[in-house]
């Protein structure tokens, strides 16, 4: 059974930075794609960041493009998203997600119905 495991997004203020961490849990292999999503109240989820099984397809979303950054760590089955320059308007429940299905390179890594694991997501607050 894969768990994802999100452990703490935490407060800041604007212009600071912030890394929720996610530990994939029970996978036993590398071989999956990555997600980042938000969801801020009264709004839809959007996708944050992701990557594709060999972590050379990225995607960010416009708003985020160049403040964070998607990373992995294989050793400790471990995945992260850096957001620096934080505004307010990034306040939103963060969640990790994992996709262990290998998929044809046109389903974008930014499509959240293609996540098999998500995590029970953490709240990211900034403040002004």
């Amino acid at each position: 059974q894969v768990q994802l495991v999100e452990s703490g997004g935490g407060l800041g203020q604007a212009g600071e930075s912030l890394r929720p961490p996610c530990a994939v849990v029970g996978h036993t292999n590398n071989d999956y794609a990555v997600g980042w999503f938000r969801q801020a109240p009264g709004k839809e989820r959007e996708v944050v960041a992701g990557f594709g099984w060999s972590a050379d397809i990225q995607k960010y979303s416009d708003d985020m493009k160049g403040r964070c950054t998607i990373s992995r760590d294989n050793a400790k089955n471990y995945v992260s998203l850096q957001m620096n320059s934080l505004k307010p308007e990034d306040t939103a429940d963060y969640y990790c997600a994992v996709d262990p299905i290998q998929r044809p390179v046109t389903v974008r890594v930014g499509s959240a119905w293609r996540y098999v694991y998500w995590g029970q997501g953490d709240q990211v607050t900034v403040s002004s």
